[in-house]
């Protein structure tokens, strides 16, 4: 009897002692829930429709009919907006960060608060290779979340992701971090942190916390071959994001380092031939001529084994390190030639503009320019055909402020800013210089028929 009662005691007091060492969620998700969005976007608006400014409102009629485009359709012919993944605000004037993929070919961008509002975002940069998005609202004095740093993080850490899965708004789910530094197929720019916290659609682009409060990623994909959670997800740590962040803010576009290397990895049969005392390192399999690597004196069969301060111990870590440094920094490079190891200062190029794949529907790449729109020099047909000896051609339209007031491929714009354009190069300088702020006019001829129109840069 008593040795029943005992172990029913020592039951009782392992299960206490085992429930007293979890976490306990419900603060963090008080004090973080005030910063986390829903964002739904509205697509393909049909035929009829007005064109919506900046603003959320439609444009004047006489934008309307110098586009072509009648009358605003009635209310019910309207898209709705579909509740597509979450966000956060990273700062109380109104920047949020979510993920491309959820406001990716979006007409319009919802942000619906915690105390219900819903607001219309302005997108202001977006970076493929990152899958990730900045957005701003008009707001003052909103919460936002506290950022953390993901450099320090360890597996079997503890974390909490918020989020609307299947537009369930506001769900929590915890788990713990399963692995650091995974290379995905898709990007090997980043190194995801793998969790088995539930991430299921509508999590997309939602904050992954710790358990102080901070953000420490942002949640972006899943494995699974049901299509819901099967217990491996990934998030972008948020270093990466906020680096990301900073420069869509600032520039539009992200800059990325580039070594032009085709690398591998080194296996024991390799490591054994180069002489490696392991199998590590990211082999050299190609230098491609006259890049960055080529110039600073790479060559094929170089095993990289340290990039700077980074020890690269697969073949994967180094698109890591050498993405993370600034295009036009020397960096120090140890590597294994013939046998021996050796040292080579290497200056980090900036990935080629075709290779980046960031576009911004607000601010653009640099190929896009600030509008968001690419141009073709005229062809003499052309000026002969219009009467005119000025002017470019609008071959393709990103999104951006192009996309708002309706620009479309065969355009030809001949006056910005109540400057001539002469040529697509003088076309992107003219732009990159346009004020912020305030009206700029445009002088357009579409089919034929010339006419002004007017717009605002964000900045």
């Amino acid at each position: 009897m008593w040795s029943i009662t005992a172990a029913i005691c020592a039951l009782l007091w392992f299960s206490n002692g085992w429930a007293a060492q979890l976490p306990e969620f419900t603060q963090l998700v008080k004090e973080a829930s005030p910063a986390v969005v829903n964002i739904s976007t509205v697509r393909g608006a049909k035929e009829g429709e007005p064109i919506l400014g900046p603003n959320g409102q439609p444009l004047p009629d006489i934008f309307q009919e110098f586009f072509g485009r009648p009358h605003p359709r009635s209310e019910e012919g309207r898209p709705r907006p579909q509740s597509l993944g979450s966000g956060f605000i990273i700062s109380s004037d109104g920047y949020i960060l979510t993920n491309n993929h959820v406001v990716d070919g979006a007409d319009q961008v919802i942000v619906r608060l915690n105390d219900r509002r819903e607001l219309e975002a302005v997108v202001i940069g977006v970076d493929e290779r990152s899958d990730l998005a900045l957005l701003k609202i008009e707001a003052d004095n909103l919460p936002a979340v506290k950022i953390g740093h993901s450099a320090n993080l360890e597996p079997g850490q503890w974390v909490v992701a918020i989020g609307s899965p299947f537009g369930f708004d506001y769900s929590v789910t915890a788990g713990i971090i399963s692995a650091l530094g995974r290379s995905l197929p898709s990007e090997n720019y980043v190194p995801f942190i793998q969790t088995d916290v539930a991430i299921n659609p509508g999590n997309s682009g939602g904050p992954l916390f710790n358990l102080e409060g901070e953000v420490i990623g942002i949640n972006s994909q899943i494995f699974t071959r049901s299509g819901g959670f099967m217990g491996l997800s990934f998030a972008i740590p948020m270093d990466v994001a906020m680096r990301v962040s900073d420069q869509l803010k600032k520039q539009g576009y992200v800059s990325r380092g580039w070594l032009g290397v085709v690398i591998q990895d080194v296996n024991k049969d390799l490591a054994e031939s180069f002489g490696l005392d392991k199998a590590a390192g990211a082999l050299v399999a190609q230098v491609m001529p006259d890049g960055p690597g080529d110039r600073s004196g790479l060559r094929d069969g170089d095993v990289i084994l340290r990039f700077g301060d980074k020890e690269i111990n697969l073949s994967a870590d180094l698109p890591h390190a050498v993405g993370a440094t600034p295009p036009g920094d020397t960096v120090k490079v140890k590597l294994v030639r013939a046998g021996k190891q050796i040292s080579v200062d290497v200056t980090v190029g900036e990935l080629p503009t075709e290779q980046r794949q960031a576009s911004a529907p607000g601010q653009p790449a640099k190929k896009a320019n600030r509008l968001g729109v690419k141009v073709t020099s005229l062809s003499e047909e052309q000026r002969s055909d219009l009467e005119i000896s000025n002017g470019v051609v609008v071959s393709e339209v990103l999104g951006g402020p192009a996309k708002e007031i309706g620009l479309r491929p065969g355009d030809v714009i001949t006056d910005v800013n109540n400057q001539s354009v002469e040529t697509p190069k003088q076309f992107s300088s003219l732009v990159a210089e346009l004020p912020a702020d305030r009206s700029i006019s445009m002088r357009l001829i579409r089919r034929g028929r010339p006419g002004y129109i007017t717009f605002k840069l964000q900045d």
